[in-house]
């Protein structure tokens, strides 16, 4: 078995459980001094240290002119493309607008007495969104964090991805054109990032950045939040699994082994009742990985981050579920919707075993931006509120000040602000 094993009575089951529900991790100091002296730089000298640093680290050479995409290149993507993936991109797209069309939120307002009293709810104006590049492409990542900054009425969308050495997946870019993004940029790594936060004169600044990255784009999120709203501090991707001993062991190992394929970081965990399946699904996994592309960083995330805990009951695996809090949950188990009201904590949930976790990063609709490292605990999945802002709107006439204006005098006092009470008080006097 590639993922170690914890039995529930073993001694090292408890310190193991708490390693996994406290394994946030948040800021490296040298880490941190690094990127902080990139974007201090990057807000000093602007496009110049742009294009210094993604040639040191992308291998590009840019020009001020060079950074953005042009509509050719654009045009030059979807005949380089398979026109079924293009389908296929169109069909997920939908999918993910009807599902946040769904979040959407208007405001409201009320007149009682004299009082008026409302919610305003507008869009951001403008929204960065990073799409990371790399050892893969994510064409869906571009599909989940535009989507419903759209559906939400932002009005200008700017991309940006790395293209080391001037290469960009075809795909990324059809992505950004099926969905309405306004400007793609050449750019990744913290320079792209700090470009986004503080705008240079090629690249607008944005009043909000979206989307994963590597350690220092995290980290320059982290950085630049307050001078610009972020979605979250993502970490490593995360799957937990609850199952019972009549699951499947060959969907139980694919999807476990597919979490693991997203990076040598990945954390995996397995719950169930059943050590038996243990063994059943660790066979299936040595079988399955010898046919995959991304076999070394499957095993190595396994081998790393993978953890197996046989628990007495699935009362016992819920309970450890909702202190963990995963990204995503898959539970494989005769009746799931059972237990769906007993998990607490998690980004994502995923109910029965004809329900592959991939379908929530492709095709269902819901969101795949979402809280990890325990954060699901008081993080939610990206969605349409987080490109909205609302304001407050209030009204009162002269006799509803009245009804109130002791009141408000009364506490501004005791809090000793006493221009705050002057402010109702020569406004009654006016009219004594």
């Amino acid at each position: 078995m590639l993922m170690k094993t914890f039995q529930f009575k073993e001694a090292q089951f408890q310190s193991t459980y708490q390693k996994v529900v406290n394994r946030l991790s948040v800021g490296d100091d040298g880490l941190d001094a690094t990127v902080m002296s990139i974007l201090k730089d990057i807000q000093k000298r602007g496009d110049q240290a742009v294009i210094e640093y993604t040639e040191q680290f992308d291998r590009l050479k840019l020009k001020p002119a060079g950074m953005r995409v042009s509509q050719k290149e654009i045009k030059a993507a979807y005949q380089a493309a398979d026109p079924k993936v293009i389908e296929s991109l169109k069909f997920a797209a939908a999918r993910i607008s009807d599902y946040h069309q769904q979040q959407c939120q208007s405001g409201w307002s009320s007149r009682k007495n004299g009082i008026y009293l409302g919610q305003r709810v507008d869009p951001l104006e403008t929204v960065g969104l990073y799409v990371p590049g790399g050892k893969a492409a994510y064409p869906s990542s571009v599909l989940m964090n535009a989507i419903p900054a759209v559906v939400a009425g932002v009005s200008r969308l700017v991309m940006t991805t790395p293209m080391p050495e001037g290469e960009c997946n075809p795909y990324c870019l059809i992505a950004a054109d099926i969905v309405g993004v306004d400007e793609i940029y050449r750019l990744g790594g913290i320079q792209a990032i700090g470009a986004l936060a503080y705008g240079t004169k090629q690249v607008p600044r944005v009043d909000k950045i979206v989307g994963p990255g590597n350690k220092y784009v995290a980290a320059a999120k982290r950085l630049v939040y307050g001078v610009v709203d972020i979605d979250m501090v993502a970490g490593p991707s995360e799957l937990l699994i609850i199952a019972d001993e009549e699951a499947n062991p060959a969907y139980l190992a694919s999807d476990l082994i597919s979490q693991a394929e997203h990076d040598e970081e990945a954390v995996v965990i397995f719950i169930t009742p059943s050590a038996q399946l243990v063994k059943k699904v660790g066979k299936e996994m040595e079988k399955q990985l010898k046919t995959l592309s991304r076999k070394k960083i499957a095993q190595t995330a396994l081998q790393a981050n993978g953890i197996a805990f046989v628990v007495p009951d699935l009362k016992e695996a819920v309970r450890m579920s909702n202190a963990i809090a995963p990204e995503h949950l898959s539970v494989f188990t005769k009746k799931p919707f059972e237990l769906l009201k007993k998990l607490k904590n998690a980004g994502s949930i995923f109910l029965g075993e004809d329900t592959p976790q991939s379908l929530g990063d492709y095709v269902a609709g819901p969101n795949h931006v979402l809280p990890t490292g325990g954060t699901a605990r008081f993080f939610s999945p990206l969605s349409v509120d987080d490109f909205i802002r609302k304001s407050s709107v209030i009204s009162y006439t002269r006799k509803a000040l009245e009804r109130h204006g002791d009141h408000l005098i009364r506490i501004a006092e005791v809090e000793g602000l006493t221009a705050h009470a002057n402010m109702v008080r020569i406004r009654l006097n006016d009219h004594a």
